[in-house]
């Protein structure tokens, strides 16, 4: 018989760093960019709160 590894940890590890490189990425992209997509919200809500 052939020996296999068991490799269920090593997939759930995988995920799960792939899972956090993903959230630094967007934390970061949004501390550059956070002021200017608060201004677009605030400008698309202060043109809603305006129409009849």
């Amino acid at each position: 018989m052939l020996f296999l590894p068991r490799e269920d940890g090593q997939g759930l590890v995988e995920y799960a760093l792939i899972l956090v490189l993903v959230s630094i990425t967007v934390i970061v992209i949004l501390g550059f960019l956070g002021d200017t997509v608060g201004e677009v919200f605030s400008e698309v809500g202060g043109t809603l709160n305006s129409r009849p």
